[in-house]
C-alpha cells in the first residue's frame, strides 16, 4: 500500500479480510455495491453455507439457473484440469470435507478420497443452466476468490476507475499507481523471499501454510488422490485478471502449471518445500535467494 494519505476500507467477507484502497473514501452507495456483489457470489458458490447453490446441488443434483460466473469459471477449470492431468478438479469439495475442511470447520481428518475423475461427464454448464447429473460438491477455490476480486474491481469502476487496490487476503488487483508487493516466505511470515512490482494487473498467491491443520493437512489437494500436495510450498502469479492469476497460482502446485501459465501469458514464482525457488522466463520479481 502507498504511504500517501489515502482511504483504506477494511472488512471481513468469505472467510478473509479485505482491504480496498482508493484516493478518497468510498461513498455508501459504492460500499453497498461491493457488499452486494460479494453476497451474491457467496450465495451461489460457498460450500460452507447450506442455502448456497452449490450446497443444494450437492444434496440433490439436477439443474439450476446458471449463476452469472458459472461459464467463465468452469471454462477455466476445464483448462486447469486438462493442463494438470486432473489434479485440479471442481468436484474436489467432498475430498476437502473428508480431510476436515468442511462446512463445520471440524478439521477432523476422515481419510483421503479422490474426486470424481470424469467430472466433465457429471457437470454441464452454459450461460443459462448449471447441472450435475448426480449429487456432488462443487468447490471453486482454485480460482473463485480471484474471480470475486475482479467483480469487485468492476463494481467500483464508477468511483475508482483508474486508481484502486483491491486486496482479498493476499489476492489483489491493482489499477493505477504501481504497488511494490512482498512475496511472503511460506515458512516464516516475518520474511519475504522477494518483491515484485504490480501495475494494472493482479497478483494472487497460494501457500500450504495457509488454511492448514492437523499433521501435514492443508487446502491444496491433488484431486486424483485426495492427498495434500507435498512438493510445492507457495506460489505467486501475475496476470491481467485476478481469476487467471488465482487459477495459475493453483496450477503451479502441479506438473503442467508452468506450461499453462506460458499459454496464458502469466508471470509466476514458486517455492518448493525443500527451499528452492523457481520462476517464469521474463519474471520481473526481485528475488532474495
Amino acid at each position: 500500500m502507498s504511504a500517501d494519505a489515502r482511504s483504506v476500507w477494511r472488512f471481513g467477507a468469505i472467510g478473509t479480510v479485505w482491504a480496498i484502497e482508493t484516493p478518497h473514501a468510498l461513498p455508501a452507495l459504492a460500499r453497498d455495491r461491493v457488499e452486494g456483489v460479494i453476497a451474491s457470489f457467496d450465495a451461489a458458490w460457498s460450500r460452507f453455507r447450506p442455502d448456497s447453490v452449490v450446497s443444494r446441488l450437492s444434496r440433490e443434483g439436477g439443474a439450476v439457473p446458471a449463476p452469472p460466473d458459472a461459464t467463465a469459471m468452469l471454462d477455466a477449470y476445464a483448462e486447469l484440469s486438462s493442463a494438470t492431468e486432473g489434479a485440479v478438479n471442481p468436484l474436489v469439495g467432498e475430498a476437502l470435507a473428508k480431510r476436515g475442511y468442511d462446512a463445520e470447520y471440524s478439521f477432523t481428518d476422515r481419510g483421503a478420497m479422490p474426486a470424481p475423475a470424469a467430472w466433465r461427464d457429471l457437470v454441464t454448464w452454459s450461460p443459462e443452466a448449471l447441472a450435475l447429473s448426480e449429487p456432488a460438491l462443487l468447490d471453486v477455490g482454485a480460482l473463485g476468490k480471484g474471480r470475486l476480486v475482479d467483480l469487485v474491481v468492476q463494481a467500483l469502476a464508477p468511483w475508482a476507475p483508474a486508481d484502486l487496490v483491491v486486496d482479498a487476503g493476499g489476492d489483489l488487483a491493482v489499477r493505477g499507481a504501481t504497488q511494490r508487493i512482498g512475496l511472503e516466505h511460506p515458512f516464516d511470515a516475518r520474511r519475504a523471499i522477494g518483491v515484485v512490482e504490480v501495475t494494472d494487473a493482479a497478483l494472487c498467491a497460494s501457500a500450504t501454510n495457509r488454511r492448514a491443520w492437523g499433521e501435514g493437512l492443508h487446502h491444496v489437494l491433488d484431486a486424483r488422490t485426495g492427498v495434500p500436495v507435498r512438493t510445492i510450498a507457495a506460489t505467486w502469479a501475475i496476470a491481467p485478471t485476478a481469476m487467471r492469476a488465482d487459477a495459475i497460482a493453483t496450477a503451479l502446485f502441479f506438473d503442467g502449471g508452468p506450461r499453462l501459465a506460458h499459454e496464458w501469458g502469466v508471470e509466476w514464482v514458486r517455492m518448493t518445500t525443500d527451499g528452492r525457488v523457481e520462476w517464469s522466463p521474463g519474471s520481473k520479481a526481485e528475488l532474495f535467494t
